[in-house]
């Protein structure tokens, strides 16, 4: 007969969410992998994605303001966040891409790929959107404008998840003292 104890040790310890790329338990179970850039133990790549992201799907929201109401302002919103979305995006990814070099783990782990990938192409067609509006913000929105903002956001939200994978299921960036190449 099985104890509790027994059957707590060989269930996945993963939330009820299947891995969308891969899993290994023995990364769950190992106290995680620091960030590379951090104040106090404090990794700070979380922290600087903030801003970026919300100004980019600001933008997204002030260009279908523009759409619906025709209002300058939001021409010029749009334009300013895209600038400060791809401003913040760059710093973010320098520290982003601090940790990808110096972690073995992330390497090796698809999701860590494909969350350097897609950040990748969000700041590169950010740039194109913000280039696309500089001199004349207002007649570039519709249609190239707002679907560049629409393919921002969607890959946000795709490359914030791969990102949560990173952190929560192969632990890393988190305050620990597991290996950077495997635990």
């Amino acid at each position: 007969m099985e104890t509790t104890e027994t059957t707590q040790t060989s269930s996945t310890p993963f939330p009820n969410i299947p891995p969308v790329i891969e899993s290994n338990d023995s990364e769950y179970r190992d106290t995680g992998v620091p960030s590379t850039v951090a104040i106090a133990g404090h990794p700070l790549h979380p922290l600087s994605v903030i801003f970026p992201i919300a100004f980019l799907a600001a933008a997204l929201g002030s260009d279908i303001g523009y759409w619906l109401t025709g209002d300058f302002f939001w021409a010029r919103a749009s334009l300013w966040l895209i600038g400060l979305g791809l401003a913040g995006g760059v710093l973010a990814s320098a520290i982003g891409l601090s940790d990808f070099l110096k972690i073995e783990r992330v390497r090796k782990r698809t999701a860590g790929w494909t969350h350097l990938i897609l950040n990748v192409s969000i700041l590169v067609l950010s740039l194109i959107n913000f280039l696309l509006r500089w001199g004349d913000a207002e007649s570039r929105i519709l249609p190239w404008g707002l679907l560049i903002s629409l393919i921002v956001g969607t890959l946000t939200s795709v490359s914030g998840w791969f990102g949560a994978e990173l952190s929560y299921r192969h632990k890393i960036g988190v305050v620990g003292a597991g290996s950077r190449r495997y635990p």
